[in-house]
């Protein structure tokens, strides 16, 4: 077969099976990666207990509607555990129909802008809210939702007045890297002790912030966000998709 016979096969494959699975399928693995996510099924995930069909794979994606019916946890997390590792990970929100009317404007220590009585000055950004668990642990969440700040803030640990002033500066965004909405994003996480430094699309967004007490070792979760009444939104949804998933063990 010559090149351009190849090459039509190919255009064929993707029109009639999936142009995802084509995409993840031309995209090799990085070097000394391993993927966590096959394309396929979720082997080596754990599926929440009576979840009922609402994390799903489609065309060659992890795909969540944010209504899973497990009692219990509903976020998906690897049957395996890690220590120090660097983390790849695409994600991309796919709509966002709940206002949130409760988004601060954070400032770079991590704190939120008063007015002048004292009280935080809130706005109503359109939010869906999900993230990657660390280490088996939901503090130590890297932020995925549409505040102004942008994804890759550890929440946990800057909403925590407990922790030193540097800490909840180290885990606040340098730089709001998102692309728009149902545009792909892609995460490179490195955890290292419990020091992490997150990029997003190409841009630095926390460098070496420190996570005091995190676990040494535990498993990647990715996080369930949201709760329905009546048919509506009172919370936002972890509306999201996860592809290209791999990560090298430090």
């Amino acid at each position: 077969m010559n090149r351009a016979s190849a090459f039509c096969l190919v255009c064929v494959v993707c029109l009639t099976v999936s142009p995802a699975l084509c995409q993840q399928a031309d995209d090799p693995v990085p070097d000394g990666f391993v993927p966590l996510f096959n394309g396929r099924d979720f082997t080596g995930w754990k599926v929440p207990e009576g979840d009922n069909g609402h994390w799903r794979v489609i065309d060659g994606v992890i795909d969540y509607d944010a209504r899973s019916e497990a009692s219990g946890d509903k976020s998906l997390w690897t049957e395996q555990a890690f220590g120090d590792f660097v983390l790849l990970v695409d994600w991309r929100i796919k709509e966002t129909p709940y206002l949130n009317p409760r988004v601060p404007i954070i400032l770079p220590d991590g704190t939120h802008k008063l007015n002048e009585r004292g009280e935080e000055i809130r706005m109503v950004v359109p939010d869906s809210d999900s993230g990657i668990f660390l280490r088996g642990q939901p503090k130590s969440q890297v932020n995925i939702w549409c505040w102004p700040i942008g994804s890759g803030e550890v929440y946990g640990y800057r909403m925590d007045a407990s922790m030193p002033p540097e800490v909840r500066a180290g885990v606040t965004p340098k730089v709001n890297a998102d692309r728009h909405i149902g545009q792909w994003n892609r995460f490179e996480i490195t955890l290292r002790g419990e020091r992490l430094t997150v990029v997003l699309n190409g841009k630095l967004v926390l460098e070496e912030a420190r996570l005091p007490e995190i676990p040494a070792r535990g498993p990647i979760g990715l996080q369930h966000h949201g709760s329905m009444q009546d048919g509506a939104w009172t919370s936002p949804p972890s509306l999201v998709q996860f592809r290209r998933i791999y990560i090298k063990e430090l």
